[in-house]
């Protein structure tokens, strides 16, 4: 253990867990108990994903990127499961971790992300499932290789999901973004830094002119053969700065006759790149599909405000006035309808009664003399003649 965390030292702290991370790690969670003591993060660090590339660089260097520890659980059944949980800056690095971790996976097996599945986002297979809720990310493993169940796991998982704090329960808008998200956002990369973008890509030395300063975001997703990168500046003189460095890099190493992007493009305070397309015409109709959703947020008070409540205080009273009209004139439309049905059956129904029933003459078993001969002769046989 100790050769291990000198190992490992330039890549994580092996520092003993911290109390809040014994509040995530409870020693009985529904029907597991947990086993033995808890440890620093040596799995993750194995695997090549605690580097300090993998994480957003923080403002307080002297502040840890993420806090956590890893711990075994045994379930009713006597199955052996690892627990490994990291609590991260944001719900943006939490996402992108898992990402990650998805990344690794596929070098061996099929790895999709799914949404709401487990927590916000997660990542199931026969042998592990790794989620995100909030700024947490968990992951949970079958060390048990004899009697694998994913069911296990996905209990275990939904147990520790229920317990977070979901945040803002959404994965980063970024992904959003993306043309026809919904059919590649199960195996995107997302960035919080410029190395994980960087390694995505084995020879694109334009994203050497890109900065991350600020805050900065990326999300990188395949559409067939293309390749799109789309980062996001958290303000316009951030996006004009590292415009200008990009621009400034594509003509130098078109210069040189390096390879560059197939396409390149500013959409508001998103820098957007397409590689290895099979056109030029191709990548940019894909950047066509981006669009920048600005959004202001004023740092004082709204000096729109009143306006504002206006026009919202107009639209809810003109909405409601058109609902009770449309429903006024359902309901007098529906009350004519059944009216008008249940007359028309009555209508009938009297009338099939009238018919069916004997009809009343005033010339039946009687005698009526038709002096004026003005009376018609529905009977003339019955009628007396002349003379009688």
């Amino acid at each position: 253990m100790l050769f291990l965390l000198l190992a490992f030292a330039p890549v994580v702290r092996a520092e003993p867990p911290s109390d809040e991370v014994f509040k995530l790690l409870p020693n009985k969670i529904g029907e597991f108990h947990q086993l033995g003591s808890m440890r620093p993060l040596l799995t993750l660090a194995k695997e090549g994903l605690l580097t300090p590339s993998a994480f957003r660089v923080a403002n307080n260097q002297s502040e840890p990127a993420f806090i956590g520890g890893e711990v075994d659980y045994l379930s009713p059944r006597g199955e052996k499961l690892s627990v490994e949980i990291l609590r991260l800056h944001g719900e943006s690095d939490a996402y992108s971790l898992l990402t990650l971790v998805a990344n690794k996976m596929r070098e061996t097996e099929p790895a999709d992300i799914s949404l709401d599945t487990v927590g916000t986002a997660s990542l199931i297979s026969s042998r592990q499932v790794a989620f995100v809720r909030g700024a947490i990310f968990l992951r949970a493993t079958i060390t048990n290789p004899k009697s694998p169940s994913s069911e296990t796991l996905l209990t275990l998982a939904r147990l520790f999901a229920d317990q977070f704090d979901k945040g803002e329960g959404q994965i980063p808008v970024l992904v959003k973004h993306l043309p026809a998200w919904q059919s590649v956002e199960s195996r995107v990369l997302y960035a919080v830094n410029r190395d994980t973008l960087k390694n995505a890509f084995s020879n694109q030395p334009v994203l050497d002119a890109v900065s991350f300063e600020g805050g900065a975001e990326a999300v990188v997703a395949d559409y067939d053969t293309q390749r799109m990168v789309i980062i996001e500046f958290n303000t316009a003189s951030l996006a004009t700065d590292n415009d200008q460095r990009i621009t400034a890099k594509l003509q130098e190493l078109k210069a040189q006759g390096q390879l560059v992007p197939t396409a390149y493009r500013r959409v508001g305070n998103y820098a957007v790149f397409v590689f290895d397309a099979p056109s030029a015409e191709a990548a940019n109709q894909l950047i066509d599909q981006v669009k920048y959703q600005q959004v202001v947020q004023w740092l004082g008070e709204n000096p729109f405000a009143y306006e504002r409540a206006t026009r919202e205080f107009t639209e809810t009273t003109l909405g409601v006035f058109v609902a009770v009209v449309k429903t006024s004139g359902l309901a007098l439309a529906a009350c004519l309808a059944v009216g008008g049905f249940f007359g028309t059956m009555l209508f009938r129904i009297r009338r099939a009664q009238q018919r069916a029933r004997e009809a009343y003459s005033d010339s039946d078993a009687m005698l009526r003399l038709n002096l004026d001969e003005l009376t018609p002769e529905r009977d003339p046989a019955r009628l007396l003649g002349r003379g009688h």
